[in-house]
């Protein structure tokens, strides 16, 4: 199955060492390798903005852009936006305030009927509220 991977978790991989992972972060970016090896990796343009942005050296960036050029971007169109918009307001009257980046992963994720791998907690919320799924890491 493919798995949309979230912003933390290429931000894990590519631009951080791996001797400064713990052992959480390191079974994340072994899943990560995993789904890539596998075949099942996908990125949102969102994600591409995120990871790239903030990046201090023209080095560094390029050097991430290029492991990011192998990806195609998900399709992203009005409809996504719309159902970005409508998983925010839910969240929203449940006491949950998510951003609109995230509501954005969820809406492709739910579309694109991908599970979503991340690091970021506040998608355990997100989903008890709105209809997307949480990629488990193998062995977690």
């Amino acid at each position: 199955m493919s798995v949309l991977i979230d912003t933390p978790i290429w931000s894990l991989a590519l631009r951080r060492k791996s001797v400064q992972l713990n052992g959480v972060e390191r079974g994340l970016v072994d899943e990560w390798k995993a789904l890539i090896r596998n075949g099942n990796a996908r990125l949102a343009g969102i994600v591409r903005q995120e990871v790239l942005s903030g990046i201090k050296g023209s080095r560094d960036f390029e050097k991430v852009r290029e492991h990011l050029a192998a990806f195609e971007d998900l399709e992203c169109g009005a409809p996504d936006h719309e159902r970005a918009a409508s998983f925010f307001n839910s969240c929203r009257s449940k006491g949950v305030t998510p951003t609109s980046f995230d509501m954005l992963i969820c809406s492709l994720a739910t579309r694109h009927r991908l599970d979503i791998l991340t690091a970021d907690a506040d998608f355990r919320r997100y989903a008890e509220i709105i209809p997307i799924a949480l990629h488990r890491v193998s062995g977690a």
